[in-house]
């Protein structure tokens, strides 16, 4: 995995064989940062990733200048890789060991972006719980966006702040924002 824009833009990052990963490829990391380009600023946001696996997200908010970026994984070896890379590369990255559940349910703070990028053999209902949790407890600014990524096969596009979704071989990603013209009426 290759770090695509940014302050290291061309770097690799190698990530230990035993990491129970699946990374988000560069052609679709590509894609999805092309998306984000015309809608936010990274420089001023406020990120959370989770599933965070590899890291390999949040080094790409990092080394587009994002300076406020939270990882959430289930599994110590993922939060440790995080943690060595991101002191290697000086990007400011929390890493955190949590099951995403339980601390979408206990966490206040929100954010500008959130992405989580689950294991795609999660049943349909934990990606609805999922995508629900974030919004009953506004974890999401009101200007935010959640995006899902998941398998082709997973359908998400039924559910409340639903925006729209690209797909990118037998990756999609699903996005969701508040429906700000509704909140003003």
């Amino acid at each position: 995995m290759r770090i695509i824009s940014g302050k290291y833009k061309g770097r690799r990052i190698t990530a230990p064989k035993n990491l129970p990963v699946r990374p988000t490829t560069d052609m679709s990391k590509e894609a999805l940062f092309n998306i984000l380009n015309n809608h936010f600023s990274f420089s001023e946001l406020k990120i959370l990733d989770l599933f965070s696996g590899t890291g390999n997200i949040s080094y790409e908010f990092g080394s587009r200048g994002c300076e406020d970026i939270t990882c959430i994984d289930g599994d110590m070896g993922c939060v440790n890789f995080i943690k060595k890379t991101a002191k290697e590369f000086d990007l400011n990255i929390t890493a955190i060991k949590s099951d995403v559940f339980k601390f979408l349910e206990k966490h206040k703070s929100s954010y500008d972006i959130i992405f989580a990028d689950p294991p795609y053999g999660m049943e349909q209902k934990e990606f609805e719980k999922l995508i629900l949790q974030v919004f009953e407890n506004e974890l999401l600014d009101e200007e935010g966006m959640l995006i899902i990524e998941h398998s082709k096969h997973t359908k998400l596009d039924h559910l409340e702040h639903f925006s729209f979704e690209k797909n990118y071989g037998g990756s999609v990603f699903t996005f969701y924002e508040f429906d700000l013209e509704e909140e003003t009426e």
